[in-house]
């Protein structure tokens, strides 16, 4: 589980630009984006959730499927590939907003057997484990 630390094609990363993107990780997730999101009124407020939404789409699933949940930060385990497409991706919520944010935070909630945060759901349908309520 721990983190390759090479850049495209095998080649390895400086270090200095693994350090550069996990300080703007950092910003990205717990300055830069719920200030924006509180500013606009997205779906998504809170820095860790920012952080589920990013790790999920880096790895393809659950995060802590990939990732050692015991281990912190987890976005410190990225490889160098996740974590630049975690920047880039973060960088494009911030720049398209809640739209964009939406579509990423339902298809994380999905990953987790979770409805997403102001969907309906669909008649007959109910969560595992029989619990109808809708969380996020």
């Amino acid at each position: 589980m721990a983190a390759a630390t090479t850049g495209g094609e095998g080649r390895p990363q400086g270090t200095a630009e693994r350090d550069r993107l996990l300080a703007r990780y950092r910003a990205l997730t717990r300055e830069d984006l719920p200030r924006a999101a509180r500013a606009g009124g997205w779906v998504v407020t809170e820095d860790h959730c920012f952080g589920r939404i990013l790790l999920d789409h880096a790895v393809g699933g659950r995060w802590y499927d990939v990732l050692d949940r015991r281990r912190s930060p987890a976005f410190a385990q990225l490889d160098d590939a996740q974590l630049a497409g975690a920047v880039a991706l973060a960088e494009q919520v911030l720049a398209e907003g809640d739209a964009l944010l939406r579509e990423l935070d339902a298809r994380s909630l999905r990953w987790r057997g979770h409805w997403p945060k102001r969907a309906v759901r669909p008649a007959g349908v109910v969560r595992p484990g029989g619990d109808d309520e809708i969380s996020g």
